[in-house]
């Protein structure tokens, strides 16, 4: 079997295993948000920091929801890990920004952090201080066992079907379900062009 068809169906794998009901959950999570008024700020790193910039613009533009990749302000987040330390980049930024119990962050992310193993303690960090601003932690994660899943509070896990395709796998689908939540009638209030 070639890797395309191998690839592919493990992409229809992932997609007949997706957890439904927790993106219905996702959905009426970001009305209620709009609803209040509260920002979504998009936190991720590598490919999932390139699928934060995307999703913010769908949500602002699609959804009228006030949304913002931090990543997406190359100066601060260079500045704060040079001055400040990788660790704090997203927290720092949530700082300035006034997060409060108004807010949702929402993570996007293959493992979603791990503070024992060190991994992607930028996210750890930006969760916690969520929780401790009582802004609620959103998320669309390729691992079930990332901090963003235990301290989270609605969190999509894309299925593991292969684990040696986790991360193309998780960061392709996150695509799919943001694009699936900003096209919900419930959340979608301006149409796109085709």
């Amino acid at each position: 079997m070639s890797h395309a068809v191998e690839f592919l169906n493990e992409v229809q794998q992932v997609a007949k295993l997706l957890d439904v009901a927790a993106i219905e959950v996702l959905v009426e999570e970001l009305a209620r948000l709009r609803t209040r008024e509260g920002r979504l700020f998009l936190i991720g790193v590598g490919g999932s920091a390139g699928n934060c910039s995307h999703a913010a613009n769908d949500f602002r533009k699609l959804c009228g929801i006030e949304a913002y990749a931090v990543t997406d302000n190359v100066s601060e987040l260079t500045a704060r890990a040079n001055d400040e330390g990788w660790e704090t980049i997203f927290a720092a930024w949530l700082e300035v920004s006034r997060l409060s119990e108004n807010d949702a962050i929402f993570v996007l992310s293959v493992g979603g952090g791990d503070p024992i193993r060190n991994v992607s303690v930028n996210l750890v960090k930006a969760i916690d201080l969520a929780k401790q601003r009582g802004a609620r932690v959103l998320g669309i994660v390729g691992r079930t066992d990332g901090h963003a899943v235990k301290r989270g509070d609605v969190v999509v896990v894309v299925p593991q079907v292969n684990p040696e395709r986790v991360t193309p796998l998780s960061e392709a689908f996150q695509a799919v379900v943001w694009h699936c939540l900003v096209s919900h009638p419930a959340l979608q209030s301006r149409h796109t062009k085709w």
